[in-house]
């Protein structure tokens, strides 16, 4: 009966995570704020790790979606001349042809950005995740970060409103937007921030379009994400039971095919609206949980 009764409660958390991942609403906070009335019959130690690697799924359905813009290799021998010169050395110069038949180095490019937006996520976050994830991962810590990001939000978008974005393809990110843009990240180490919703921001202010900060967004996501989720994975120890690994894998894919349908959704919706709703959604639910953390200490 427990199994069942886990299983129920891994689909319930898997389209929670699925949904709240990609719009900036903040997945982990959500997750913290329905542990109580969802926390499987389950160890602290597989629990913790549950918690981060259900992001998986959603990492994946990431990859399914944009794989022609992410995957950098090919077969079609296009010939292209990323080169002025081939070199005289035989390994080096048989890489630069391999590069030219076979390798889009825009994407390469795109790589390497992305790289450069988790540098400060690693050098900040990785010392202080212990501490940060004792001390913030409470409802009052999430309730405030919803509403101070949702306030964050609806006043970025009002000011947007006045300017035309200056960067409309993936492309035209420079490596300086793209640190800029990671240094934002930074700021979703504190749960209920929402590491979607801080880097979309920052793409905003540095003049990115909202499709474009999204997409980046969703790109970002894929090395930090399998960073932490291998973290948690080697810190549990890959100990698993049978029983264990199936809320695992179930987890995972209703997280995967929930963000297929969150991912598209999202990238419909800024063609044709702002950000705002999701700032106003945040904030209400920051209400609501303050009013909630509230009484029930009244009641104490």
């Amino acid at each position: 009966m427990d199994f069942f009764i886990n299983i129920i409660k891994t689909i319930v958390l898997g389209i929670i995570e699925g949904v709240t991942e990609w719009l900036p609403v903040s997945s982990t906070g959500h997750m913290i704020l329905v542990e109580d009335i969802l926390k499987l019959k389950v160890t602290p130690e597989f629990w913790n790790m549950f918690m981060v690697v259900i992001q998986l799924g959603a990492i994946l359905a990431v990859m399914v979606i944009f794989w022609h813009k992410l995957w950098p290799f090919h077969t079609k021998k296009l010939a292209r001349n990323h080169f002025s010169y081939i070199s005289d050395n035989k390994a080096l110069a048989a890489l630069q042809r391999f590069t030219d038949n076979h390798v889009y180095l825009d994407k390469i490019i795109l790589w390497l950005k992305i790289l450069v937006s988790c540098l400060p996520a690693i050098i900040i976050g990785l010392p202080l995740n212990d501490w940060l994830e004792e001390h913030t991962s409470t409802s009052p810590v999430v309730a405030a970060m919803l509403v101070l990001y949702g306030i964050l939000f609806i006043v970025i978008e009002n000011y947007n409103k006045r300017r035309k974005p200056k960067i409309n393809k993936l492309s035209e990110i420079t490596f300086q937007t793209a640190l800029f843009i990671g240094i934002f990240q930074v700021l979703s180490l504190i749960p209920g921030t929402s590491r979607s919703g801080a880097t979309i921001i920052g793409g905003i202010l540095v003049g990115a379009s909202r499709k474009i900060a999204a997409e980046y967004t969703f790109f970002l996501a894929i090395p930090v994400m399998c960073g932490a989720s291998l973290l948690r994975l080697v810190k549990f120890g890959f100990n698993f039971t049978g029983e264990e690994l199936v809320i695992l894998l179930v987890g995972m894919l209703v997280a995967f095919f929930v963000s297929l349908l969150a991912i598209k959704f999202l990238m419909n919706f800024v063609k044709k609206h702002d950000f705002k709703v999701f700032g106003w959604y945040r904030i209400v639910l920051g209400l609501i949980v303050i009013g909630v953390y509230a009484a029930q200490n009244f009641i104490k």
